[in-house]
């Protein structure tokens, strides 16, 4: 019993001693993070309203000092609009008339996006990493709704979303739009449309090192009609019936009256 009582003596500081970690051994040096901040949580959409610029702060944390120094993280800030279901129509011409011929519709798709990076996103990683991560406007995910045509078709209806939402204003891009104003600070605009959608947007920027997709960040911002524009929204969703019969009448009368003063006695 006694000489059990030496070996264990002698064997705890051993065991203690064997906890002690070596220098880099059993830790692992602390992840890049991401903060970010707007200038505004809120857009006010008026009469007058003729788009805005909205801009984003934001600092990129536990960076490598060298990696830093030679320019190998790159921030990308995107603003999302609502999700929703979008359809797209294909025009045909029968019989001398144009008609929709066929049509397919998009699940979930933002109905707004713009976006501004440190470079060309094409530089800052691969096709596919921008696919997988669904940053930017040729990587945002289209999946059709009770699809059952081929691939071409399909291939053919995603751009067409694609050019219109670009023609209307609503996807926007900026390949120079981030900038570092310090070591680690950033500082990124994005341009707002005139035709921006009311609702719950989101703004997310995406950190990358090397080429690697490393971690986001996300807070929302929203947009909201203020006066006149904020009741007839609410009248026409509250009330379809009542707005649409006051929308018919107000047109009767702009009508009459435009042909009672105009007319030629």
């Amino acid at each position: 019993m006694f000489r059990l009582l030496v070996v264990l003596t002698l064997l705890i500081p051993a065991a203690a001693s064997a906890q002690v970690l070596l220098p880099g051994q059993g830790t692992q040096a602390e992840r890049e993070g991401l903060e970010i901040g707007t200038s505004t949580s809120e857009i006010a959409i008026t009469s007058d309203f003729r788009g805005a610029d909205l801009t984003i702060f934001g600092a990129v944390t536990n960076t490598d000092e060298l990696l830093l120094a030679i320019g190998q993280y790159d921030v990308i800030v995107v603003l999302e609009g609502p999700r929703q279901d979008a359809t797209v129509r294909r025009k045909e011409r029968i019989f001398g008339i144009w008609v929709n011929a066929s049509s397919m519709t998009f699940a979930d798709v933002p109905h707004s996006y713009s976006m501004s990076s440190s470079r060309s996103i094409d530089d800052i990683t691969t096709p596919l990493d921008l696919t997988g991560e669904g940053i930017g406007i040729d990587h945002i995910p289209l999946r059709p709704i009770d699809f059952a045509g081929n691939f071409n078709s399909l291939n053919e209806f995603r751009t067409a979303f694609r050019r219109i939402q670009q023609v209307g204003g609503l996807y926007e891009r900026n390949p120079s739009g981030v900038r570092f104003v310090s070591s680690n600070l950033f500082k990124a605009s994005l341009r707002l449309p005139a035709n921006i959608p009311n609702g719950v947007h989101t703004v997310r920027a995406y950190l990358f090192k090397s080429g690697k997709f490393v971690t986001q960040k996300s807070q929302p911002l929203r947009v909201i009609k203020t006066g006149i524009e904020q009741t007839i929204t609410d009248v026409a969703h509250r009330q379809p019936i009542f707005y649409g019969c006051f929308a018919v009448l107000l047109a009767v009368l702009t009508g009459w009256g435009a042909s009672f003063i105009f007319r030629k006695d």
